[in-house]
C-alpha cells in the first residue's frame, strides 16, 4: 500500500468562456436580428438596476453564479462593444437563445447561414 503526501494545488482559472442557449445567454441576442430576445420587462426585474440585461431570467444565470464563485466579474456577451482588449482575455459569453446543433434549430427566430 502506497500513500502520497504531496498535495496538489489547483491553479486559479485565468479565463471563463461560456457556450450554450437561453439558459446561459447573457445578452448576445440583444445584438442580433432575432425575435428571441430578453430586452424588455419582466426580464431583469430582480437585477440591481431593475432593467432587462438580455438574460432569459429575472436576475443572475448559471455563468453569473460561477463567476461569483471564481471571484471574477460576470462574462460579457461576445457581441458587446464593451468586450475589448484585456476584458476579452478573461472570458466571454458566446451563448445565444435558440441556438442548436442542427440546421433547423432556431430557424423560427433568426435567419442563419449554413456552412
Amino acid at each position: 500500500m502506497a500513500f502520497s503526501t504531496t498535495s496538489q494545488v489547483a491553479a486559479a482559472a485565468r479565463a471563463f468562456f461560456v457556450f450554450g442557449d437561453s439558459l446561459v445567454d447573457n445578452g448576445n441576442n440583444n445584438y442580433l436580428a432575432t425575435t428571441a430576445r430578453a430586452d424588455s420587462p419582466p426580464y431583469g426585474i430582480d437585477t440591481p438596476t431593475r432593467r432587462p440585461t438580455g438574460r432569459f431570467s429575472n436576475g443572475k444565470n448559471i455563468p453569473d453564479f460561477i463567476s461569483d464563485a471564481l471571484g471574477s466579474e460576470p462574462t460579457l456577451p461576445y457581441l458587446s462593444p464593451e468586450l475589448r482588449g484585456e476584458k476579452l482575455l478573461v472570458g466571454a459569453n458566446f451563448a445565444s437563445a435558440g441556438v442548436g446543433i442542427l440546421n433547423d434549430t432556431g430557424i423560427q427566430f433568426v435567419s442563419h447561414q449554413n456552412f
